[in-house]
């Protein structure tokens, strides 16, 4: 019978670890159930040779930073499973604290500790740490209070980070090859004017004027880049730098949320984004029992875009006033008809928040598909321009070569 090697926690909060024979590794977690033990990892005994799990921990150099997105959503994860396991709030944060290997980590987690053993609820206890959490995240878990399903609530909250992290990811995963196709064709047009034109200056040197004009600007630009080609690569730079910290600032931000909405392929996929946002955000609050005022504030504050937030931030102050939903968000000008017919629907049956999330799928889907779309366009054209640019130079070489014919002719 094969043995398993686990980790598991006491329901005063503390780690114990132990080996198992058991048939499969839910036998295992039933068995450490059974003990009023809570598991946290199960593996197989012949990947985990004794004390690997604690020396693995040991031996492994402690991740530095500031805690991140990542770690709030491991946290997140891992607290759900501790409190579906029975485990209390005040212990499962004792284990949380034990397991972390990263030292901001650990002080994040044992300062929430100390204001829930000093009788601050959970969320406030979070609505300390506001810039990394955020109203959304501390609204939900007040919800999870109020109701009695904290670790429900947790999961929803681990299901809503995976799925924008995934859309995150796959919009900057689709964005990298274009980056990348874009220096291949910047590196190769530098190597073409730095290096290989050039090599051809004596080979013209006594041609003057007799060069025609297409050789004599690539030859003028090879001896620009061979000359001052370090100022060049300073300037870009330094302007590339300045540039992206003006787009930080406020002015440059608001330059840039004013004109991106507008371009051409990349406009609607950005307010289609930001609508994903709003749309489950909301329908992530809504289902778990916060007040549709109250999410709508909140849902608002996550799009990023300041000109659309401004158009959304119209909606409550309309259904505070006693307007139906659909109506607001046909004030805003900034729903389609279908997320219009969605939330009418979500109306009439009690259910907008399952609606919201839908919309929000659907948006998902579009943005998905509109983002391969653009790459199927996309990447033919760079690769299609620098072809362009580079025979360009080429035939501009042997236009000279060819003159040389001529006279010598």
């Amino acid at each position: 019978m094969p043995e398993f090697a686990w980790r598991a926690a006491q329901a005063d909060g503390r780690l114990v670890e132990g080996r198992s024979e058991a048939a499969a590794a839910d036998a295992v977690l039933r068995q450490l159930r059974e003990r009023g033990l809570t598991p946290i990892k199960v593996e197989d005994a012949a990947s985990a040779p004794a004390g690997a799990l604690a020396a693995g921990r040991a031996g492994r150099r402690p991740p530095r930073g500031p805690v991140n997105r990542a770690d709030v959503l491991a946290l997140t994860s891992e607290l759900s499973v501790m409190l579906r396991a029975g485990l209390a709030l005040d212990n499962a944060l004792r284990v949380l604290i034990e397991m972390s290997a990263k030292p901001s980590v650990r002080a994040l987690l044992e300062g929430v500790l100390e204001d829930v053993k000093g009788g601050a609820p959970f969320s406030r206890a979070l609505a300390k740490h506001g810039s990394l959490f955020g109203d959304f995240y501390v609204n939900m878990v007040r919800s999870g209070e109020a109701s009695g399903q904290m670790s429900q609530v947790l999961e929803r909250l681990v299901a809503h980070m995976e799925r924008l992290r995934a859309l995150r990811e796959s919009v900057i995963s689709a964005t990298l090859y274009p980056a990348i196709l874009l220096g291949v064709a910047v590196l190769s047009l530098v190597g073409m004017l730095g290096f290989v034109v050039p090599q051809f200056e004596k080979l013209f040197a006594d041609m003057g004027d007799a060069l025609p004009l297409p050789t004599r600007v690539i030859m003028a630009l090879g001896r620009g880049f061979k000359s001052h080609g370090l100022a060049i690569a300073i300037a870009a730079l330094l302007l590339g730098w300045l540039g992206w910290r003006w787009l930080r600032s406020p002015a440059g931000r608001a330059w840039w949320q004013n004109r991106a909405l507008r371009l051409p392929i990349i406009g609607p996929l950005l307010y289609k984004y930001e609508l994903t946002l709003f749309a489950r955000s909301l329908g992530t609050l809504l289902g778990n029992g916060v007040p549709l005022l109250t999410g709508l504030h909140i849902a608002t504050e996550t799009v990023g875009n300041a000109n659309l937030r401004a158009a959304l931030a119209r909606m409550a102050p309309l259904v505070k006033e006693g307007a139906r939903m659909v109506a607001a968000m046909n004030a805003t000008q900034v729903f389609e008809p279908l997320a219009v017919n969605l939330v009418r629907v979500g109306e009439e049956t009690g259910r907008i928040g399952p609606m919201m999330t839908e919309l929000a799928e659907v948006l998902d889907r579009e943005v998905e598909t509109g983002i391969k779309r653009a790459l199927t366009l996309l990447e033919p054209v760079l690769i299609l321009v620098l072809g362009v640019l580079i025979a360009a130079i080429i035939v501009s070489i042997l236009l000279g070569i060819l003159s040389i014919n001529d006279l010598a002719g």
